[in-house]
């Protein structure tokens, strides 16, 4: 994903305006990795910025994705995700949690098969993994809370 200072200029270049608003947004997009929901995006810019509203998160969004800055992803597990990586890569899915991770996967062996096409061109292969992630899969267990005050270890006895 390009620079905050480069997204700015894009969107000056673009006729759009340039808000600090969206610059936050830009900042708090570059260099995340998590794929982030709108919502998750504007949990992370709402404390410096008081007056954000998620729609403008979600314009900002949607003007990045539009502009192929980045890539809108729909897993049919609630909200879009958006991921700022546009290298080519795939994901896997955490059905627990929804978390979404980048995988690297040689998908050139893949192929649909002309009989199975129907009249669609493929022009691209998107391959989505879908699991339990490690955190879901092995949770940490529950430890009983010690007592805190000498009244709670005599009720507790």
């Amino acid at each position: 994903m390009k620079s905050p200072a480069e997204l700015t200029e894009l969107f000056r270049n673009q006729g759009l305006k340039v808000t600090p608003q969206r610059q936050r947004i830009f900042s708090a997009l570059y260099g995340n990795l998590e794929h982030p929901t709108a919502e998750s995006v504007y949990a992370s810019v709402i404390n410096e910025m008081p007056t954000i509203s998620l729609r403008t998160v979600y314009q900002t969004l949607n003007d990045l994705a539009s502009m192929g800055e980045l890539v809108h992803l729909e897993f049919g597990n609630g909200s879009g995700r958006f991921d700022t990586n546009l290298d080519r890569h795939h994901h896997l899915v955490c059905d627990e949690c929804s978390k979404v991770v980048d995988v690297d996967v040689d998908a050139t062996a893949v192929r649909v098969p002309s009989s199975g096409r129907t009249g669609f061109t493929v022009t691209s292969t998107q391959i989505v993994f879908r699991g339990s992630c490690a955190e879901c899969e092995n949770p940490l267990p529950r430890t009983k809370a010690l007592p805190t005050t000498k009244h709670e270890e005599q009720v507790n006895a």
